[in-house]
Order: structure tokens, then C-alpha cells, then sequence
């Protein structure tokens, strides 16, 4: 990473100019040793997120007492730990791994080395599994402190997402470029203020951004995961783009295309979904007269399903995104996370999410439903559309979603039309309404006089508890149905 020497000298000004006794900031004269530089690394990120810092430092020339420019003779990008780098080794040993980065700066009293340490994120970094933290200018092992410990993870579990830094200390060139700010108005419904001045003040009123304490910007997680000019410019979020996958056939020998999205999830919504809609295959069907290819796959539901598995996917599980794999018969949309309700209760339980500013956002600008409709709106549209009933499976910390290609009735297998009447009788609960025979029929397309093979699948959901009469007292004919758990 590049960053001046005008940004470098500013920021080793406004180091300097701490108190001599800061928890986020250690100053070395040449002590290179690569064993306390992994501990240090490991004490100045636990503290960091202690008490709220995006960054620490460790910084090499300086003396302690005075912050006065000694000069050092340590040279990072020359030490080796063995036959091994020590940015290498050092990063090895580093669980969770982290973003450090060396700075070198040659001055007029002397060189200075900068170790610019990022936050620990969800949970304490360790140096050859072992935890440390700062205390006053003391570097100590986080065990020996049960009450930080205990206010560390209290702190891990309750800062957002969201208010996390994507990347720091950036100008407001470099904010222009990393962000697409003209799609945040534009989804909006405003125009682009000609006065950067007011782009900043809406970016920060949003928390997209926030000045920081040596005078730049610091770029949120917010900001990047939603308007990034290219996710790939940060680097904790770059695994975070949406990868679309198409096989041949119904399973995952033979790949015929991937692609993963580059930008933002707010900005590059749209022409997802259209690159999405290109590659579903389609019907062709007859209406007046006229032939018209159709998705096999109801549009709004496969835009409900992507916004929630953005929406709601796990950001602390790293190295993994949102996924949706399209095969011959089916389509997947899988998400990093396990579900905050009950899968049997998608449709009616009160609306949980991890990423509530996320959401909060996403909803304002039309990507998402209002709160908890969104997975209502796919099993109406596949019931309108007379396909098998999706499907939601949880494993390995993550959700799948799957809608199935068009089956007819007698095709489906009986587990297919027993979970689609479980789904129907949920829809018609929130809907204050219950299933009967008839609306049964209508869900699948069939005919009054198919009325006898509903009547036994309705039994066959009793049998497995899936639903349960109403009022069990009801002569048979008139019978209504609820979810098992109504």
C-alpha cells in the first residue's frame, strides 16, 4: 500500500503529539526482536478495539519518554525470522489474521519504521495462540485480565458490522475514487451536490464515512460493502462479492461460467440481477396467439432471495460470500451465517438481522422488502407460479435457498408436496386466512375432481405434523388447517 511521505510525516506528527502513556500507540528505538513484535502486534489490536481506535501503532526511532526522532537502524523489509520474511512469519503466526503494514520514512534526525495494526475484528488476536493487550504502557497477556477479557468480547458482540473500518487515513480524492458516491444520490432520488463539501456531509450522515483523528477519512464497512468502486480495493471485503455460477446439468462437474460482482452491494444491485436474469434459462408459452419466453423462475423471488442472503449473511465468517449456483433442474442462493429464526418459521416469525444498518439502508433505496415480507413474497410467487416449494437448508455455517425448476403434481416426490403444504398453510396463517381442500387445489393447479389426492396429502401433512386442524371438531368437508406450531 502507498502512502506519501506528506501523509507519513503528518501521521508521525500527530503520533508524537500523544500523551506518553497511550494504549493504541508503542514507541521503539531499535528493538527488532520478530518474538515481541508478534506479541505487540497481538496487544496493540486487542486494544485498539478496546477502546475504539480503527488503527494502532508501533513505531520504531522514537524515543519513549520524550517522542523525540532518535532514528532506527531496524529495517522491516530486510529482517528475516529464519529463511522467512518476517511479514510472512509474523502474519503465520497471527490467528485470526489481521492487515499490518510497515511504513519506512527517512527524516531529517533519522530513519523511522511505522507498523500501522489493524483492530481486532469478532474476536482477541493471538501470537502463537496466545492473547495480549496493553496495560498503561505495559504489554501483558490478556488471560491475566479477566475483566478486559470479559469487556473485550462484550464489545466484540456489540459493535456493528457495519462501524467497522474498511480502510483508514484516506483523503478526499481517494474517497471520491474508492466510493461511487454518484450512485448513493442517485438511488436516492437526488442529485449529486456540486459542492464536495455536502457529498461529505451526507456520506458521514449515513456513518459511509468518518473523519478520524490525525484528519482524514476513515472509509466504514458500511460505506465499502454498499458503494465500493471495486470491493477488491478493500481488502477484508473482497471475499465478499456475490459469485454466480452456472453448471451443466444437475450437478457441479462441468462449469460453464463464473463471474463475481465487483462493486458495492447497493450500486451493483441492479446489474446483478439482470446478469442473474440473463443466464436463467426460460419457457416459451403462448399468450394470445403471440410466443413469449418467460423465466422458469418467478423474477421477484430470485430478488428477494439474493437481498436476503447480502442482508443477511454472517460478516465475521471470513474468506466466503453470498453464492448463487444455477443448475438444469434448480437454483441455489447460499449466504455465510445460519439463520437468526427458525427455518420452519421464516414466515412468521418477527424479522432478526445482523446487518440492521445494512438492511436499514437497502430498504430505504428498494432493494429489499419491508421487514419481514420478503420470504412471504417467494412462496406466494411460486405458489402463483404452481413450482415445487423452495427449499432451506442450514449446514457449515451457512443457508442454502433453493427454487426448483416447474414439476407438475403427479412428478413431485410426497416429502416436496408435504413441505408445499406446510409452506401454504404459513402463507394463508399470516395471512389470518387457513388452508382448506379448495385452496389446496388452487395452489397446485388441480381440478375439483382431483379433490380425493389432496384429501390425502392433507392427511399424510397430519400424520407428520406438519399441520393440524383448526377445530378438530369440524365435520370433515368443511375442514380448515393451521401450521403445526399456530
Amino acid at each position: 500500500m502507498n502512502r506519501s511521505t506528506e501523509y507519513l510525516e503528518s501521521l508521525l506528527n500527530e503520533l508524537r503529539a500523544l500523551p506518553k502513556e497511550t494504549g493504541w500507540v508503542e514507541f521503539k528505538g531499535n528493538n527488532q526482536d520478530p518474538q515481541t513484535i508478534g506479541q505487540y502486534i497481538s496487544a496493540l489490536s486487542n486494544t485498539a478495539a478496546y477502546i475504539g481506535k480503527s488503527h494502532a501503532y508501533l513505531v520504531w526511532g522514537i524515543e519513549d519518554e520524550t517522542h523525540e526522532i532518535i532514528g532506527t537502524t531496524f529495517k522491516p523489509s530486510q529482517t528475516k525470522k529464519g529463511n522467512e520474511e518476517l511479514e510472512s512469519w509474523l502474519l503465520r503466526l497471527l490467528s485470526p489474521r489481521i492487515n499490518f503494514i510497515f511504513f519506512e520514512l527517512k527524516t531529517e534526525k533519522g530513519e523511522v519504521v511505522i507498523l500501522e495494526i489493524e483492530r481486532a475484528m469478532h474476536s482477541p488476536v493471538r501470537f502463537e495462540n496466545r492473547e495480549f493487550i496493553r496495560i498503561g504502557s505495559y504489554k501483558k497477556p490478556l488471560s491475566e485480565h479477566s475483566q478486559i477479557e470479559r469487556e473485550l468480547w462484550r464489545i466484540f458482540d456489540k459493535t456493528p458490522f457495519e462501524n467497522m473500518i474498511a480502510k483508514a487515513n484516506v483523503d478526499e480524492e481517494t474517497v471520491l475514487k474508492l466510493l461511487d458516491y454518484t450512485s448513493y444520490f442517485s438511488l436516492q432520488g437526488m442529485p449529486v451536490p456540486k459542492n464536495n463539501k455536502l457529498v461529505f456531509e451526507r456520506l458521514m450522515a449515513d456513518e459511509m464515512i468518518e473523519k478520524n483523528e490525525v484528519g482524514l477519512w476513515n472509509i466504514t464497512n458500511l460505506g465499502a460493502i454498499l458503494f465500493a468502486t471495486t470491493l477488491s480495493a478493500f481488502p477484508n471485503l473482497k471475499r465478499k462479492s456475490v459469485r454466480v455460477i452456472v453448471y451443466s446439468g444437475k450437478g457441479k462437474l462441468e462449469t460453464l461460467r463464473e463471474q463475481e460482482g465487483a462493486k458495492g452491494y447497493a450500486s451493483g444491485f441492479e446489474g446483478l440481477i439482470q446478469f442473474i436474469d440473463n443466464l436463467l434459462p426460460r419457457n416459451e408459452v403462448i399468450k394470445k396467439a403471440l410466443r413469449q419466453e418467460v423465466l422458469i423462475y418467478p423474477e421477484l423471488s430470485v430478488r428477494e432471495l439474493v437481498a436476503n442472503a447480502i442482508v443477511h449473511q454472517d460478516f465475521s465468517l471470513t474468506g466466503t460470500g453470498p453464492m448463487i449456483e444455477i443448475f438444469e433442474n434448480r437454483m441455489e442462493i447460499t449466504n455465510p451465517g445460519v439463520p437468526l429464526v427458525n427455518v420452519d418459521r421464516f414466515l412468521d416469525s418477527p424479522p432478526r438481522s445482523r446487518n440492521e444498518a445494512l438492511a436499514s439502508f437497502l430498504r430505504r433505496v428498494g432493494v429489499c422488502e419491508e421487514r419481514g415480507s420478503g420470504f412471504d413474497k417467494v412462496v406466494a410467487q411460486t405458489e402463483t407460479y404452481q413450482l415445487p416449494p423452495p427449499t432451506v437448508e442450514v449446514s457449515n455455517n451457512h443457508t442454502r435457498v433453493t427454487l426448483y425448476a416447474p414439476k407438475s403434481f403427479s412428478n413431485m416426490e410426497l416429502e416436496e408436496k408435504i413441505h408445499a403444504c406446510y409452506l401454504h398453510a404459513c402463507l394463508k396463517y399470516v395471512m389470518r386466512e387457513q388452508l382448506t381442500n379448495a385452496t389446496l387445489r388452487a395452489r397446485f393447479g388441480l381440478k375439483d375432481a382431483e379433490k380425493s389426492k389432496v384429501s390425502r396429502l392433507i392427511k399424510e401433512a397430519v400424520a407428520v405434523g406438519k399441520i393440524k386442524p383448526m377445530d378438530p371438531d369440524t365435520a370433515p368437508r368443511h375442514m380448515k388447517y393451521v401450521p403445526f406450531w399456530a
